[in-house]
């Protein structure tokens, strides 16, 4: 309970720091309205924004945008797992279950390197969760504008790993079998055809992370102890015709403290280019590295397929820290 006050105290301090330093307007005297809310972040910066996500199955970006509004639980979260690493299987998932956190953030912790790679850059995931709170259409078309674009560049196909298909305009990513989830390894920067400009800091995660312009799959995360609760795989996923994230069949809704579209008079204070904040993930993020097989939750299958311009049966060191297999 103290980690966790102290975590979000830490946060809340540096995010209003951070918020003064691009300047909050004078609080509204007697009578006047509230400030109007900051510029909108255009499509390029979004799509600069989810490029590290837009890849991964529909799920589990729902559950990644979900949990960035909550980046205080995220690093609660990571630091717990790693505090944890005896446990495995269906006791890591009760343990977790009884975790004060976010369903999101609980279904993340299922996928330890996302979780570490959302911690590590946690300027990042703040500014992903803002995006979220205040532009959650944008973010969106943003994530369906960035699988064009991985898809036209011959990066995004289906294999034994992920099935993607097309409705409409609309590109859907989806695990190929319904009992093992491969996040994809790529750089989210050359991976969609024309460079996209890093994000300023960008900490590239051990796991997540491969200089090529393809994309490689590390190991099956097995969903089986972790689908039986109601917060697990299967409970999150898009309603893309509207736009909207589902959470438990209904429109998931965020009640952060520490981010949401009320507090900030001024949507930049988050903003890459201009916040105080970048340096967070190094201040009060450890670099601690999850050993690799830490969060091994049972049998691991692995693979080295490449999809993309990369050709095919390229390896991949470091792969994932561990996840469940096929049971």
């Amino acid at each position: 309970m103290f980690i966790k006050q102290f975590l979000t105290f830490v946060l809340c301090g540096s995010l209003v720091f951070t918020s003064s330093a691009v300047g909050f307007a004078d609080p509204p005297a007697a009578g006047q309205q509230p400030p109007v809310p900051g510029v909108k972040q255009t499509p390029q910066q979004l799509q600069q924004l989810v490029a590290p996500v837009a890849l991964y199955p529909d799920e589990l970006v729902a559950e990644a945008l979900a949990a960035a509004t909550y980046p205080d639980q995220v690093v609660e979260a990571d630091r717990w797992l790693q505090g944890h690493k005896n446990l495995q299987g269906q006791q890591l998932a009760k343990e977790i279950d009884k975790q004060s956190w976010d369903s999101s953030v609980k279904a993340l912790a299922e996928f330890p390197s996302v979780l570490a790679n959302m911690d590590k850059n946690l300027a990042w995931t703040s500014s992903l969760g803002e995006a979220y709170m205040n532009q959650q259409q944008d973010v969106m078309n943003a994530v369906q504008a960035m699988r064009q674009r991985a898809q036209q560049s011959g990066n995004l196909n289906t294999n034994s790993q992920q099935k993607v298909t097309r409705q409409g305009n609309t590109i859907v990513i989806e695990p190929a079998a319904p009992d093992v989830v491969y996040v994809p390894t790529y750089d989210p920067w050359i991976a969609y055809g024309a460079p996209v400009v890093a994000w300023p800091g960008w900490y590239a995660y051990p796991g997540l992370y491969i200089a090529t312009p393809g994309i490689s799959f590390g190991f099956g995360f097995g969903i089986g102890f972790f689908g039986g609760f109601g917060w697990g795989w299967h409970h999150w996923g898009f309603d893309w015709a509207h736009r909207t994230m589902i959470f438990n069949h209904r429109t998931y809704i965020s009640h952060s403290t520490i981010i949401n579209r009320n507090r900030f008079s001024n949507r930049s204070s988050f903003s890459h280019a201009r916040s105080g904040f970048g340096s967070a993930p190094h201040s009060f993020a450890s670099h601690g590295r999850v050993s690799g097989g830490a969060f091994n939750h049972g049998g691991m299958t692995r693979t080295h397929s490449f999809a993309g311009r990369g050709g095919s049966g390229g390896s991949h060191a470091g792969g994932f820290h561990g996840g469940g297999g096929r049971r």
